[in-house]
């Protein structure tokens, strides 16, 4: 059976408060999380934007979860900072710890004030950052001049157990590319013949390791408050590339969303009052080959959520029924 983890969302919820939501997630049986790194929330409405990093320790500290983080190495963060972050954290908690290393936005680029690049040449930048990040993670003092520059870097605690790097990818040709150096492939809920043919592409051209799916949804116990939250606070997701990867700020996002209506959202999110509803869209996703899902409620109230799929959605995912009232989550 897949792995059924939770998705932290920085750009939704403060540093403090998500904390408190991931151990309660823990408690309520989720076996693993992962969470977003950010600088700009995606919407002035979302109002939110911890560092990860810092975060990222307090939560496997408390927690006895498997993390990730999706990061882009290469811009706002050079490679050797990543990589000594990624092999601290993996020193201090062995194998619990991965990391999905993408080409970036621009939201969370610019603040840099380098020009952005081009896709191709962001993807060629992000190949060279990993080839660095390995290299530290094995010990090796590092000097290189490309699309990156490095002069002399080394990491002195080198993690026993090397963080995975996984591939986060949303189109096929992504997927299909990231083979040649992922260590597994990560992406979001998206039409069932889409993530097929991505999985197979990864597959096809060698990709190793997991596959795993974020899952953008929406649940409330009304159908109508459920499609207000995902209106709400996912709005400004629904647009394909390159839009979500050029624009500068929420401001922009705001901006270009403000006449987004539920049938977009509807294609980003999965949105019912439904768990049993929730529970089959899930596990069509495992049918599909996904041996991990890291489930997104995209609303900032994450208790509710948290609840009601303890009691109704994991157990039929796990084939063991509803257990009612067996395990309740203290709110």
């Amino acid at each position: 059976m897949a792995a059924i983890g939770f998705h932290a969302s920085h750009e939704q919820i403060s540093p403090g408060q998500l904390l408190k939501d991931v151990q309660l997630a823990e408690q309520a049986g989720f076996e693993a999380a992962m969470c977003s790194d950010h600088i700009e929330p995606w919407s002035a409405r979302q109002g939110h934007s911890g560092f990860a990093w810092s975060w990222l320790g307090a939560a496997l500290a408390t927690t006895g979860l498997r993390f990730g983080v999706v990061t882009a190495p290469g811009q706002r963060y050079h490679p050797a900072i990543i990589a000594h972050a990624s092999a601290t954290l993996a020193d201090m908690f062995p194998g619990r710890f991965w990391m999905a290393t993408g080409s970036g936005e621009y939201m969370n680029e610019h603040v840099t004030g380098e020009a952005w690049p081009d896709k191709e040449t962001r993807q060629r930048r992000l190949e060279e950052s990993v080839e660095i990040i390995r290299d530290l993670h094995a010990g090796k003092e590092v000097t290189r001049t490309g699309l990156v520059t490095v002069q002399q870097a080394r990491v002195w605690d080198v993690p026993q157990v090397k963080p995975l790097l996984i591939a986060p990818a949303v189109s096929v040709e992504t997927a299909r590319r990231s083979a040649a150096w992922a260590d597994g492939l990560v992406t979001v809920n998206q039409p069932h013949v889409k993530l097929k043919d991505m999985l197979a592409a990864y597959r096809d051209a060698g990709g190793r390791g997991k596959a795993a799916l974020q899952v953008h949804l929406s649940w409330a116990p009304t159908e109508d408050a459920a499609v207000a939250i995902a209106l709400d606070q996912w709005r400004s997701n629904v647009f394909p590339p390159p839009i979500p990867w050029d624009l500068p700020t929420a401001a922009h996002f705001d901006h270009v969303s403000a006449e987004v209506g539920e049938n977009q959202v509807r294609g980003a999110v999965n949105i019912s009052a439904d768990t049993a509803q929730h529970a089959e869209w899930l596990a069509e996703y495992v049918e599909l080959g996904f041996e991990e899902l890291y489930l997104h409620f995209v609303g900032q109230e994450q208790a509710p959520f948290i609840e009601a799929f303890a009691e109704h959605v994991l157990p039929q995912l796990r084939g063991t029924g509803s257990r009612g009232t067996e395990r309740k989550v203290p709110l």
